[in-house]
This record gives structure tokens, sequence and C-alpha cells, in this order.
């Protein structure tokens, strides 16, 4: 079969091609921290062997499915569903050649990622020297998942709330979000933007410390 040849008489096997890389951030929150996911890279053994999970894009395989086997092969983790969130293109970003990566991302509750010798939790505030550009993968998700948290309670479902209907408190869904923003919010503030996405359920929290608080759930939609 005669390959395809544009206006300039070339085929597409006459363009230099990248590689094409797929990298996930998976974003939690863990002791009050909003936190990123690492895996360790095989057979590295340097200040650089952390680093996002992430793979090369094998032949016939969609960017869904090669992210789904880096998370599971490289991190343990299954049955997360990441959303593409921007592509990663300079040319140097990659010292092995010219390599674009799709990156990803993912938000879950810290309970939803099995802790292995082959992966760590880092505050996302603090992560060590990265190799590639996974640091500025990292800053970027952080942005996303924190312009999300300004005016929608917790659109990511990451309250760990104590009652078995989901519902929680005004203190516990602001902790949350100081968790994401990296700051603290002012108690008025936050109740006045949250709560016309809020429902109150009428009932207050019980058996925990302190004073019982009313207990809300988000508005359906």
């Amino acid at each position: 079969m005669t390959a395809s040849r544009d206006a300039t008489g070339r085929s597409l096997e006459d363009y230099p091609r990248p590689s094409l890389a797929v990298d996930t951030a998976v974003l939690t929150i863990k002791d009050r921290a909003l936190c990123v996911l690492l895996v360790r890279a095989v057979d590295v053994d340097d200040a650089t062997a952390w680093r996002l999970p992430g793979t090369f894009l094998h032949p016939g395989e969609t960017l869904a499915d090669a992210v789904t086997r880096s998370l599971r092969d490289k991190a343990g983790v299954t049955g997360l569903h990441p959303e593409q969130l921007h592509v990663f293109d300079d040319p140097s970003r990659d010292d092995r050649g010219w390599v674009l990566s799709v990156a990803h991302l993912e938000v879950v509750r810290a309970d939803r990622i099995p802790a292995t010798a082959e992966n760590r939790l880092v505050s996302a505030s603090e992560v060590p020297d990265l190799p590639f550009d996974h640091r500025d993968i990292i800053d970027f998700a952080v942005e996303a998942l924190r312009r999300r948290y300004e005016s929608t309670p917790d659109p990511s479902d990451l309250v760990d709330p104590a009652e078995p209907d989901g519902s929680f408190t005004l203190r516990e869904l602001r902790q949350t979000h100081e968790a994401v923003a990296g700051r603290p919010l002012p108690p008025d503030t936050f109740r006045r933007t949250m709560q016309g996405s809020l429902v109150d359920t009428g009932r207050l929290s019980l058996g925990r410390r302190g004073k019982p608080a009313t207990l809300f759930r988000r508005l359906p939609g």
C-alpha cells in the first residue's frame, strides 16, 4: 500500500515524531496536608529516584490504558480513572530525547492508595528534587485542584466523614479545604461561601470532642 503524501510530497514517516508518555499526579490529604503520590524508579538508587507514576504509550494503547497500567504496575494503585490535565511539550523536558507528556490528575482519599516500599506520599509543598518536569506537573495539578475548591464544597470527596451517610460538620469541611489551599481560611468567610451549596441535615455530630455541631451534606448535582 502506497503511503499518502501531503502537498510537499512527504509521507507521515518523513516527519520526525516525539515519543509520547503519560504522567499522573495523584493528590490526596494525609495528616491534614495536601500530598502527592511518588513512585521509586526501577533500578535507580539516587536522590532523583522518586517521580510521578508514568510510562510511555505502547502500540495500540489508549492514553487511559497507559495511565491505568502505570498506576497499577508502578504504584500498586487500581480502580482510579484520572482525567487529562495538560500536555507538557517542552522539547528539552526529557534528557533522553523528544518526549511529550500528557499529564493526568486524580484526587482520592489516602486510604485508596496502598502503602508499599515502592511508593510514598509527600507533602505537595515539600516535594523533593524530581526528574524531568515532574515538579511543574505537580504544581499545575495543585493549582487546578485549588481552583475547584475555591467555591465548591469538597468536589473531590476528600472529607473523611465520621457519619455513615457521608455528612460532615462545617469545621471538617473547612479543614479539608484548608489542606487543599495550603493555608488557613477565615471561618465566617468560608461559611458564607459554602452555605449555598450545602444542605442542613437537621442533626448534630455526636461522640466527638467539643460541642456538637450541625451536620451538612452537599447539594446533589
